[in-house]
């Protein structure tokens, strides 16, 4: 805990950036939307890549032809990503509708599994069926979901930096008590 203490200030930026990223992607969602998917792209290009090197360079320890798929494939998602920002971002939109649907499923068959072990079971229900809603509106309209994703993740952001910034008070407030504590000579 000293070494938090000491660097409470680091955690504060932390809260800080995580609140201004927050408020970007409040006011700004689609600039937002479109910086995530060209670091996506950039992450996949350069991972791509990284696979294809450790081919050349004999170091792989996987099959190499495993490794040369997935370059490709990380090189193309990459590329994917530059050139078709949209069809990256619709892609993710997807995704995510199919894993809340998905999800959604699952909450409620172990909801029904449940109803002779716990009470209550119902809630588990609820959030099943409020996850496959989610899905399928965001499966409906796409564009409008993208938008709620990164307020979504805006909203996180800003709670998230609220909380790193409460913590690094209480840090600071340690590490202030920490030196005083120091600075006070003991009596033998």
């Amino acid at each position: 805990m000293d070494v938090l203490a000491r660097n409470w200030k680091l955690i504060a930026v932390r809260g800080l950036l995580g609140i201004l990223f927050g408020i970007v992607a409040l006011w700004a969602p689609l600039p937002t939307l479109t910086a995530i998917v060209w670091i996506f792209g950039a992450y996949a290009l350069i991972d791509g890549i990284m696979s294809l090197v450790s081919v050349a360079s004999g170091n792989g320890a996987r099959p190499w032809w495993m490794l040369v798929l997935e370059g490709i494939v990380g090189i193309a998602a990459g590329i994917i990503a530059f050139v078709w920002p949209g069809i990256t971002a619709l892609a993710l939109v997807y995704l995510v509708a199919i894993w809340a649907v998905g999800t959604g499923i699952l909450e409620i068959a172990a909801a029904v599994r449940l109803r002779t072990v716990i009470e209550g079971e119902w809630l588990l229900g609820l959030t099943g069926i409020l996850s496959i809603g989610f899905g399928v509106l965001l499966a409906l309209a796409p564009g409008v979901g993208a938008v709620v994703l990164v307020w979504w993740l805006g909203l996180y952001a800003i709670v998230f930096g609220g909380l790193l910034l409460a913590l690094s008070y209480r840090l600071r407030a340690m590490a202030r008590s920490s030196v005083s504590e120091k600075a006070v000579p003991r009596a033998a």
